[in-house]
């Protein structure tokens, strides 16, 4: 997905602090490195997942929530390498037996791509004041085969009060929009949809 030109070029890119934009990253190392504030622990996790296999595509997400405890931070990759999702995520909970009052929640979770049975995209497109095309937002949706959640469907019977269950299946979502993420990141999610659309089994 990436030219050998990006790659050379943006590898010797000084990195910012963390929250940096990491769209300008084409190497998923150094896109978590600008941009998760606990990158060695997303890159222990997906690494350890990945092995020897090449990174095809990617996306990441931080969200800082402020609560009466303090900020907290989320953060999000998923990384495909041609035949699997690798997603992770971390969030910040109170502990407060712990140093510092709060432990890293980490978690790493496979999909094949296989198990994918819908790719959405949806992108929001409008004209910037000269008239030039602007991508403006990107919503991607990937959903399994997988129930996530079973809701009863009511009957009208009263010794059948439950006609039937309809299940919802377990569904992943991103988005980037010019304020959450700026046109770099719409770009990259657009690229990461694209690339899954053309990699899941039909």
């Amino acid at each position: 997905m990436f030219g050998r030109a990006a790659r050379g070029g943006l590898a010797q890119r000084q990195r910012g602090p963390a929250g940096s934009d990491w769209s300008p990253y084409g190497r998923f190392e150094d896109a978590a490195r600008a941009y998760f504030l606990h990158a060695d622990v997303a890159l222990e996790a997906v690494g350890g997942v990945l092995g020897r296999r090449r990174v095809r595509g990617f996306t990441l997400e931080r969200v800082v929530d402020l609560t009466e405890s303090g900020a907290s931070v989320w953060q999000e990759a998923a990384v495909c390498d041609g035949r699997r999702l690798i997603l992770w995520h971390s969030e910040e909970t109170a502990d407060e037996q712990a140093p510092g009052t709060t432990v890293l929640d980490s978690s790493v979770q496979v999909l094949p791509l296989g198990s994918i049975r819908h790719v959405g995209m949806r992108t929001m497109v409008g004209r910037d004041a000269a008239g030039r095309r602007v991508d403006r937002g990107v919503h991607v949706v990937l959903a399994t085969s997988t129930p996530h959640e079973l809701n009863p469907v009511p009957g009208g019977d009263p010794e059948a009060p439950i006609a039937a269950a309809r299940f919802r299946p377990e569904a992943f979502r991103f988005s980037k929009s010019l304020e959450d993420g700026g046109p770099g990141q719409i770009a990259r999610l657009i690229s990461f949809g694209r690339l899954l659309g053309r990699l899941v089994p039909g």
